[in-house]
């Protein structure tokens, strides 16, 4: 009897050619997008060679960027970067300290 190995990518990220988790998902949008943008600009009848240099160029810009942010963030470290951009770096205050440590008197309404 044979034993087959069953569930063997469980519990891991994605990784396609040393692209890890969301970078995939931008890399495919990021083609689609630059391929819909060639063929639109050739219907709107922009000039053959144009939009081929255009298309390669855009691809291999879209490649390098993809891989470096690959290489720099790693799996979740741009998502982690994006959070802490959005957290403010300090609080800001306008009252008077000692405001602040006295107790105001509250009435209790019954």
């Amino acid at each position: 009897m044979t034993a087959y190995n069953i569930n063997k990518g469980i519990g891991r990220e994605v990784e396609f050619h040393g692209l890890k988790a969301q970078y995939l998902f931008y890399f495919a949008g990021g083609l689609l997008g630059d391929f819909l943008l060639v063929i639109v600009l050739y219907m709107m009848n922009v000039g053959q060679l144009f939009c081929i240099l255009l298309g390669i160029v855009l691809g291999v810009a879209l490649v390098a960027l993809t891989f470096r942010l690959n290489a720099r963030y790693g799996s979740f470290g741009l998502l982690k970067e994006a959070a802490r951009r959005r957290r403010p770096r300090r609080i800001v205050h306008r009252r008077d300290v000692r405001r602040l440590l006295v107790r105001p008197s509250v009435p209790l309404h019954l």
